[in-house]
């Protein structure tokens, strides 16, 4: 590799070299250029000859997702054959120079801000502030503005006194004469240029490897943009309510699909060209993933998914088969979603369970059942030890996930209850109503444990309407006495919530009957959706077998 070198640079060159696409910013963070207060500051710095700070630049023939323009600078591409020199360190204090020396005009922050009102106060000692924003207080013939003192030439004088003459001349010597620190990294790879940027921002965000990504994959020729793409895709899975889908497990699919592995290590060493290549099948493969959950597992929005990563051994599987599984293909597929939702599958070792969730995808393409190295337990005590109700928790978005698979209608008129991932971000959500009411158990059953109140077995899926002004705090006889008299299906409505009104102590308000025949219902419901094995049925509990003692302490455990 080699070694970085110091290259002193002065004013003209630097700015020359950006202007002509020689020097280029890559677009590695969103925020570019500082206020006009901060920017005063930075080049009030270089007219008193303060060093302020080193750039570090990238020498490379690579090309690179860069700034295209700024503002109402439009940067050239780099021409042909010649190198570039990418900014590692420095982009904020690069761009912010650039904008105040050329006096542009950029959006930033919702409004536009015009870095030609950047001034230079005459008046000023080597003592005060010299390079201002505001000059609101000056009066007029004791300032210039910074773009005028640099590029006027012998007229500007006639609009000044003769005694700021020589103090012009100086200060704009002083701007074209300040040599800039700069170390040059020569045609290092990607990975290296990258860790090197990474080290240098420490303090502040790091790089993401998306962000590496969408510089390293960059195609101008083939009018490849990854961060394009990604937003794209983002769009297209929003109108099914699956954009909550992150770009690392984007990036894990394609480096599953890729090369078999998505460490980071992996994923940064896929080859542009492959990526390219490669990238409109992969988005394919992952729509058919989203549309294969929406379908066929029912889970109708990416919020209530226990994992994000669980796109990646789907879409691996459509990549490879792309028909709609049926069968044996089908159960399998089913078995292996219910088993990572419920087994906390991808709670840590991310990318080692993945690679190993790759092998089994695998084995269903062949249509050979796959071996797990982990059990599963849906018994109605689990259920209700393990259930205290909070969306960030794979085990109780996978019963969340059934629920939703069950299609719930509308306590009040039958109709369709529609989930929506803005409604679904908390606990508190719209769409999630506890059937025997917080305040009402407070209030009537005070000896209730609350983790067992607050137990997924005693969530719904509900509209917000029906949650929060017809239902409230009133027991459950109360106010499904009022439902049964508006909606004439009302027992069937209730199917759909895996609740039978006449069995399950609705009417008498029996909090322990409901909760120790929902959860038993729940149990035998995700027992359909799985395959069997005698590791798993060592922990099976007929619902009927749950003792009321232990429903009571179920929650507190």
């Amino acid at each position: 590799m080699n070694l970085p070198e110091p290259v002193p640079m002065n004013y003209s060159t630097l700015l020359s070299d950006i202007e002509k696409g020689l020097v280029k910013i890559p677009q590695f963070q969103r925020e570019f250029v500082w206020s006009r207060d901060k920017v005063a500051g930075l080049l009030d710095s270089i007219v008193k000859g303060y060093p302020i700070g080193t750039f570090i630049l990238w020498k490379t023939k690579e090309e690179l997702r860069s700034i295209r323009n700024l503002g109402n600078a439009k940067l050239p591409s780099t021409p042909k054959g010649d190198f570039t020199n990418y900014v590692l360190d420095g982009q904020q204090r690069l761009t912010s120079l650039f904008a105040g020396l050329k006096g542009l005009k950029i959006e930033r922050e919702g409004h536009e801000e015009n870095y030609a009102e950047i001034f230079i106060d005459l008046t000023a000692t080597d003592f005060d502030q010299i390079v201002i924003a505001d000059v609101d207080e000056h009066p007029k013939g004791t300032y210039i503005k910074l773009t005028d003192l640099i590029d006027g030439g012998a007229k500007l004088y006639k609009n000044f006194p003769e005694k700021f003459h020589e103090r012009l001349d100086e200060l704009r010597d002083r701007v074209r004469a300040y040599t800039f620190s700069a170390v040059l990294v020569r045609e290092t790879p990607i990975e290296i240029a990258t860790e090197i940027f990474t080290r240098l921002n420490v303090g502040g965000k790091p790089l993401s490897v998306f962000e590496i990504m969408v510089a390293k994959t960059f195609d101008a020729g083939k009018t490849f943009d990854l961060a394009e793409r990604y937003k794209k895709l983002v769009g297209e899975l929003a109108e099914v309510d699956y954009e909550t889908i992150s770009a690392e497990t984007i990036l894990q699919t394609l480096s599953c699909i890729l090369v078999g592995e998505c460490q980071k290590k992996h994923i940064l060493g896929l080859k542009k060209g492959d990526v390219v290549a490669g990238w409109d099948q992969v988005v394919d493969a992952i729509r058919s993933a989203v549309d294969y959950f929406r379908t066929s597992l029912h889970v109708p929005v990416s919020k209530i998914l226990p994992y994000n990563a669980l796109v990646v051994p789907f879409a691996y599987f459509f990549f490879h088969f792309d028909k709609k599984p049926v069968g044996k293909r089908q159960q399998y597929l089913q078995d292996f979603f219910w088993r990572a939702a419920l087994g906390a599958r991808y709670s840590f070792a991310l990318e080692s369970k993945l690679a190993q969730d790759i092998k089994r995808m695998e084995r269903i393409v062949k249509e050979k059942l796959p071996d797990y190295d982990y059990t599963i337990d849906i018994s109605p005590k689990f259920i209700l030890e393990n259930g205290y109700f909070t969306t960030s928790r794979s085990y109780v978005k996978a019963i969340l996930c059934l629920y939703a698979s069950r299609r719930p209608r509308s306590f009040s008129n039958d109709a369709a209850v529609t989930l929506n991932n803005d409604w679904l971000k908390q606990g508190n959500s719209k769409n999630y109503h506890h059937f025997f009411p917080k305040a009402y158990m407070e209030k009537s059953n005070p000896d209730v444990s609350w983790d067992l109140v607050n137990n997924v077995v005693n969530i719904t899926i509900v509209d917000d309407y029906l949650n929060k002004r017809e239902i409230r705090a009133q027991p459950p006889s109360k106010y499904m006495h009022k439902f049964a008299g508006e909606n004439k299906k009302l027992e069937e409505t209730m199917r759909t919530h895996l609740i039978k009104l006449d069995q399950y102590g609705i009417w008498e308000d029996s909090f322990q009957r409901f909760i120790k025949k929902r959860a038993g219902w729940i149990s035998r419901e995700l027992q359909k959706r799985m395959i069997s094995r005698a590791e798993d049925g060592k922990q099976a509990l007929n619902f009927e077998d749950l003792d009321p003692a232990e429903v009571e302490t179920a929650g507190t455990s």
